[in-house]
């Protein structure tokens, strides 16, 4: 019954800004986490940002620091990832995820029980 749908993505040239979007649905538990995550062709998925629900901590990948940002809009069930100054390493489908429950570490570092299908990313000249 969870549901979470990508938007956003697009072409973008080397420098340029993109605004992810995740819509969230069907998902009532106390606590929960969003990630961001990303999958380039010829490498492994890898975590990018994620967020808790209830008191917004967040976390970033290194090769994201500085560049992205989390953050969610409650009125709209929404979850955000803005992406300045993109590089040709950040060219992946980028998926969002849901997972529920309280974590002891890094919301980067733990398995995510649902996933949307994911939007495209393309940085390049």
């Amino acid at each position: 019954q969870v549901q979470l749908v990508e938007s956003g993505g697009d072409l973008v040239q080397p420098g340029g800004s993109l605004r992810l979007s995740c819509a969230v649905s069907g998902f009532t538990a106390e606590y929960y986490n969003i990630l961001w995550a990303r999958q380039a062709p010829g490498k492994e998925r890898e975590g990018v940002s994620c967020i808790h629900n209830n008191d917004i901590v967040t976390d970033y990948a290194d090769s994201v620091k500085g560049r992205f940002t989390i953050s969610r809009d409650i009125a709209k069930n929404t979850v955000y990832l803005q992406m300045n100054n993109l590089n040709e390493n950040d060219t992946a489908v980028y998926y969002c995820a849901m997972r529920g429950g309280l974590l002891s570490g890094s919301c980067l570092h733990y398995e995510y029980r649902y996933w949307g299908l994911g939007t495209r990313v393309t940085v390049s000249s």
